[in-house]
């Protein structure tokens, strides 16, 4: 899987949440400032050569799917920034986020439980 520049991923997050959909129908989801058509389209194609997205034309247009899902791209992300930044530990980058007051001690007991259930709690 290759790594997706920020504008790759902002437009794959809209098209992981809308399903499928026409590079207008991703473009609606985007915050100002829209770039435009044109800049928006060679995202999505650069993402449809990656192996990220599939096409199929409808009528005058594109439909374009996820080729990969959500959940596989953030694993092989979050495993690349554990890789390059916490000496692959992910207790490292844990305890970086408890260090940076970014969890909170009832955010770490929530982990715990999780990793004893094997569930998400909430």
């Amino acid at each position: 899987m290759e790594r997706l520049t920020k504008q790759e991923e902002e437009m794959m997050l809209c098209i992981w949440e809308l399903g499928s959909c026409t590079v207008k129908e991703a473009m609606a989801l985007l915050e100002e400032p829209v770039p435009p058509y044109t800049t928006v389209a060679s995202v999505v194609k650069n993402l449809e050569r990656k192996g990220y997205v599939n096409a199929r034309k409808v009528g005058n247009t594109y439909l374009y799917t996820p080729a990969v899902a959500q959940s596989s791209y953030k694993r092989k992300a979050v495993g690349e920034i554990v890789s390059d930044y916490f000496k692959d530990s992910y207790k490292e980058m844990v305890s970086f986020f408890a260090r940076e007051k970014k969890l909170s001690t009832d955010d770490l007991k929530e982990i715990i439980e999780m990793i004893k259930t094997g569930k998400e709690t909430k």
